[in-house]
């Protein structure tokens, strides 16, 4: 067992918010190595932006962008902080983090707690530059037009992120998720290519798992009209599986872990349905392991994100899933990621 993996069990006894907080820190002070070169087969390439591998940490983490170096030594293909709003806000009440450890599972409800824009763009303009860093844009609470708020975030940020996530998939800013049906979308998006940042940098949008086939179809169409880059599939849960164990289960909030799989499955499939090959998608939810991320990428994904798993696994998880999605690209006769993600079962 590796040191980092060693302090993930460590962290794991503490309160879950003191340990997030606790991992946070570790990243910023300890000297970690810089990670070693990646399999070529596993290079991966969306909307222009080169990552290394296709392995990416999912925005949540490293909500304020303060631990980007300690993280870009991991061994991420792209890191993505935040999110961020515009105006810095405390979050909801605590206890708002929950650990279903029966479940390997996370319930949070943690409302976009973070330190606003100007502290989020002074530690990006320091950021790293051996992996891909992304911004994850948010709303706050109390703001009437949230597609203001996208638009502030995008134009502040402009130069200092590899490529930016518009979240409206989180389920713990109220009305945030109405802005996932088509006229509010179009107003949105409409808006957010508007703002492009002239480096060309590309505009992710990350939408929920509790939508319908078609409503993600619709998803998919809108974003392709405003020129939206990749399609992130998906953010956490509200449903709660009658398989859940952990007394935590009742608990408010977005369900992530193992128990969210099934449903980021179903709408990843949905979504490279819609798309056909139109648009780029990245996979999130339930992935813990190479073959997870393998059946993702053979769902149609171009790469994959992980958060929750490294709560349980620590973070030797990203180099053995990349070990193993690279035997399994050559096993199955792939020559490169793309040629796999093509190939959609």
């Amino acid at each position: 067992m590796s040191l980092t993996d060693l302090g993930a069990v460590l962290l794991r006894q503490m309160e879950p918010e003191t340990a997030h907080r606790l991992a946070i820190r570790a990243l910023q002070l300890t000297p970690l190595p810089a990670p070693g070169a990646d399999d070529p087969i596993l290079k991966t390439t969306i909307a222009g932006l080169e990552m290394s591998n296709p392995v990416g940490l999912a925005a949540g983490l490293d909500k304020n962008g303060e631990a980007l170096e300690g993280l870009s030594r991991l061994g991420f293909g792209a890191v993505e902080c935040g999110s961020v709003t515009p105006r810095a806000q405390a979050g909801n009440p605590k206890p708002r983090l929950f650990r279903l450890s029966e479940d390997r599972a996370i319930i949070n409800r943690m409302g976009f707690n973070n330190d606003g824009l100007e502290p989020f763009a002074a530690r990006l303009a320091r950021r790293p530059t051996r992996t891909a860093i992304g911004a994850n844009l948010g709303a706050n609470k109390d703001t009437e037009d949230k597609a203001a708020d996208y638009v502030a975030g995008l134009k502040r940020l402009a130069g200092l992120a590899d490529y930016f996530t518009v979240n409206i998939s989180s389920p713990n800013t109220p009305g945030l998720r109405a802005l996932q049906r088509r006229e509010a979308l179009d107003d949105l998006l409409g808006r957010i290519n508007e703002a492009r940042p002239g480096d060309g940098a590309p505009v992710y949008l990350k939408i929920a798992p509790d939508l319908i086939g078609e409503e993600i179809g619709m998803i998919v169409e809108a974003s392709i009209a405003h020129r939206i880059d990749a399609l992130i599939v998906s953010n956490t849960t509200l449903e709660r599986p009658a398989s859940l164990r952990s007394n935590f289960a009742g608990e408010s909030g977005g369900l992530s872990g193992a128990p969210l799989k099934p449903f980021a499955l179903k709408a990843l499939e949905a979504a490279a349905e819609a798309a056909d090959g139109r648009l780029p998608l990245i996979a999130v939810g339930g992935i813990s392991s190479g073959e997870d991320a393998f059946a993702r990428i053979r769902a149609g994904a171009s790469a994959v994100q992980v958060y929750s798993a490294l709560i349980y696994e620590g973070p030797g998880l990203i180099g053995r899933i990349k070990r193993d999605l690279a035997a399994r690209l050559r096993a199955e006769g792939f020559a490169s990621m793309a040629e796999a993600t093509a190939a959609r079962r």
